[in-house]
């Protein structure tokens, strides 16, 4: 080996055994693939895909081993690779589902193995176009919407009766 190793300096972060399947999570993967940490973490905040939160989890952490471990800072990372493979499928998590005549057949709970590496430096090459590679950001009235459905059930109610009482008083 005389060739001297041009060594990449870039810091990764591995998840394993994520409960999302792997094609929900490839969606987002080529959605910021390419992109600065700080965009991706801002497509990745308000995306309304649920499969965005692990992959930003693992972006922070991905950050903090550059920082930490690699003595590099975090302003102009860039995400230079990020690969979605699946895990076992269905061997893990074993799930019935009820068949025709009284027969069951195994459900397949699929997982995912993610990838993901951060360098200083942009890729060299920008990653091509995916027909799927969209995620929609939130407008801020679908967050208000989110945010005002996520309040306990009960407080509504005795609003809407309040209401209908009133009313049904004035009538």
């Amino acid at each position: 080996m005389s060739a001297v190793a041009i060594e990449r300096a870039e810091a990764v972060a591995h998840l394993k055994f994520a409960r999302v399947g792997p094609r929900k999570l490839r969606r987002v993967a080529d959605a910021i693939r390419g992109k600065s940490v700080r965009e991706a973490l801002v497509l990745l905040k308000f995306a309304g895909v649920f499969a965005s939160e692990p992959i930003e989890k693992l972006l922070r952490s991905a950050v903090a081993n550059a920082e930490n471990n690699h003595d590099m800072s975090s302003d102009g990372l860039f995400i230079t690779r990020i690969t979605v493979d699946g895990g076992p499928g269905g061997g893990m998590t074993k799930r019935l589902d009820p068949r025709a005549q009284g027969r069951a057949a195994f459900k397949r709970k699929r997982l995912s193995h993610v990838t993901i590496a951060v360098g200083p430096e942009r890729p060299k090459r920008q990653p091509k176009q995916r027909s799927g590679a969209a995620i929609s950001l939130k407008t801020r009235t679908q967050r208000q919407a989110q945010a005002a459905s996520s309040k306990p059930a009960t407080t509504r109610r005795k609003k809407k009766t309040a209401t209908a009482a009133a009313a049904g008083t004035g009538a």
